[in-house]
């Protein structure tokens, strides 16, 4: 089998170099060639475009930050959807959203392709381990067609239903991590604010119930103020935004991710859209405090007519 992979960022990369690892010869496509450089050599070939890949290989991985940045690859100029061989494998493995999977599926069926949407949980150092987690959208008989080669790359393969529901379960994850990451930082912002001491809090909260696990390993980022990037804050914008587009898709209410994506956007505008997502903590470290130091809770105006009420009414 024949595999091609285009979209060597950051879990590109990784991902391509454990089918490597494993024995696998890849035709490679990056926009930036420099990236493919370390993956060239006996088992890897660049190819100078996607269509030109695409006529190489029996299975093609797309691993790109975007739906636009998918759908010019499969369809734009030189873009490889055309050109791969009837009843060719697409593996899409980017963090878009379902009702883009589903256009994808449809519009490789016209072509003869067959589409999986297999988005990833898991950073950089999870990648580097080949210990991804595949959601996997799509016919059963394609999803064992490429088990061996998710294994390559990861260590547990969820097959969540028919196209679409790969990428809808990482919208729902990826929700609650953006969520989860930004409380967080919130609550340590009120907390330090309160005069506790972040060794303190960190001390107290991690390993806790009311906090995520993950946050466990940002600690050391946000104790040496050093946001290098496993998970950029940028991507993880995009993607509870592509959740809001769901919901609205949907008809289903999201206030509270509708507020924190807004939130990830002022802190890419504050500079933090490549770094690491936990950055957020910054933002609120740096915009938490508004008030000055030794302000007063606001008081209530009471006229001579009015009523306050007493604590067991309100």
């Amino acid at each position: 089998m024949k595999i091609g992979f285009i979209g060597l960022g950051i879990m590109g990369s990784r991902m391509a170099a454990n089918l490597q690892k494993q024995g696998h010869c890849l035709v490679l496509f990056n926009r930036t060639r420099a990236k493919a450089e370390p993956l060239l050599g006996p088992c890897g070939r660049f190819a100078d475009s996607p269509a030109q890949l695409a006529q190489q290989v029996d299975v093609l991985f797309t691993m790109l930050a975007h739906p636009n940045a998918v759908e010019q690859a499969a369809m734009g100029f030189e873009g490889f959807l055309n050109f791969l061989r009837p009843n060719a494998l697409w593996v899409d493995c980017s963090s878009v959203n379902p009702s883009f999977s589903k256009k994808m599926a449809a519009t490789a069926a016209r072509r003869e392709v067959h589409f999986v949407d297999a988005p990833v949980t898991g950073s950089a150092p999870v990648a580097d381990e080949a210990k991804l987690t595949f959601w996997v959208g799509a016919d059963p008989a394609d999803l064992e067609k490429i088990r061996s080669l998710l294994l390559c790359m990861g260590n547990r393969i969820v097959h969540t239903g028919g196209t679409g529901t790969g990428t809808s379960m990482k919208m729902v994850i990826n929700l609650l991590l953006g969520n989860a990451m930004a409380a967080f930082a919130e609550a340590m912002a009120l907390g330090e604010g309160l005069g506790l001491s972040q060794d303190l809090l960190f001390d107290s909260l991690l390993g806790s119930p009311v906090v995520a696990p993950f946050l466990g390993a940002k600690r050391e980022k946000i104790d040496n103020g050093d946001y290098e990037v496993e998970f950029p804050l940028r991507w993880m914008q995009k993607d509870m935004h592509l959740a809001a587009i769901s919901a609205f898709e949907a008809g289903v209410a999201m206030p509270l991710t509708n507020v924190v994506k807004e939130i990830y956007r002022l802190s890419m505008r504050d500079g933090h859209a490549t770094e690491d997502f936990s950055a957020i903590y910054e933002f609120f470290a740096a915009n938490g405090h508004s008030l000055p130091e030794a302000a007063s809770p606001p008081s209530i105006p009471v006229t001579r007519n009015s009523k306050v009420a007493e604590p067991s009414q309100v």
